[in-house]
């Protein structure tokens, strides 16, 4: 009957990772297909007549490196000083006594039930007073103070062993030090949980950089897609637009995959402990 079990639970995740795979797989699939292929009745594992037509027309159609650029140095900068901050102000909070402390996390925790959509018009009546509209820092400073970020890092920091910072302090080590030193390289997996949550929510983000970039030279993949898709345009021209799509998953698979290990630590060791 165990064995049932175990089978019958590999079984079901099996079956869910072959449905949740299947769509990315046939995109990448038909994203090297010509135009008969992917407008055809039939359903193929595999296409005769693999092209990279589509990968090539939309570098010439449109400026493709260029979102790609933006795209990577706004969520690479905007995940750096998230996780910083984040580090910084966790540690604060979990270690540090100060006045009106609870009161100013519970303000944190507050403005985290506030729906983004709310802040876009402050925000950018904010930017465009400081000129900062189609501007990188319009589409970086936002990101950087979130209260998802000092929360997880909060929580992390007040399970840390006392004693580690109380040996470091022995030894010499003032308060930067014991932080640098001893408890954010311990801290690694929620740090590598932090960034990967960023980082994916940066590069996916749509509405924000719709709204404060107005130029070509300053769009974001997604915005970039989004335009490519259809909207300035008679027909959807659905070959390039999968191969836009996958060459858009690329920087999202490779940051998950070079934190993996430490994101899955963090999730078995519990990163956000009660």
């Amino acid at each position: 009957m165990r064995n049932f079990r175990i089978f019958s639970g590999y079984v079901l995740l099996i079956g869910i990772a072959i449905s949740m795979l299947y769509p990315f797989f046939a995109m990448v699939n038909l994203s090297f297909a010509d135009e008969n292929a992917i407008f055809s009745q039939t359903s193929k594992l595999f296409y005769g007549n693999l092209t990279l037509e589509n990968y090539k027309n939309v570098f010439e159609q449109i400026p493709l490196a260029r979102y790609f650029f933006n795209s990577l140095l706004v969520a690479s900068v905007t995940t750096f000083f998230t996780v910083i901050f984040a580090s910084f102000a966790g540690y604060a909070f979990a270690r540090m006594n100060f006045k009106y402390k609870n009161v100013l996390f519970l303000t944190i925790l507050i403005t985290m039930l506030i729906p983004p959509q709310v802040n876009i018009i402050p925000l950018f009546f904010l930017m465009r007073e400081l000129h900062l509209i189609n501007s990188y820092a319009a589409l970086i400073l936002p990101g950087i103070f979130g209260g998802f970020g000092i929360f997880l890092m909060r929580q992390y920091f007040l399970g840390f062993p006392k004693d580690l910072e109380e040996s470091a302090r022995i030894d010499g080590c003032n308060l930067f030090e014991t932080f640098f030193k001893i408890a954010l390289p311990l801290a690694l997996p929620t740090v590598a949980t932090l960034a990967i949550f960023t980082f994916v929510t940066t590069w996916n983000s749509f509405m924000w950089p719709l709204i404060v970039t107005n130029t070509e030279s300053m769009r974001t993949l997604p915005v970039g897609l989004a335009v490519f898709k259809g909207s300035f345009r008679e027909i959807t021209l659905w070959g390039e637009l999968l191969a836009c799509s996958v060459i858009c998953t690329i920087p999202v698979i490779g940051v998950f995959l070079a934190g993996k290990k430490y994101f899955i630590n963090d999730i078995m060791q519990g990163g956000v402990k009660e």
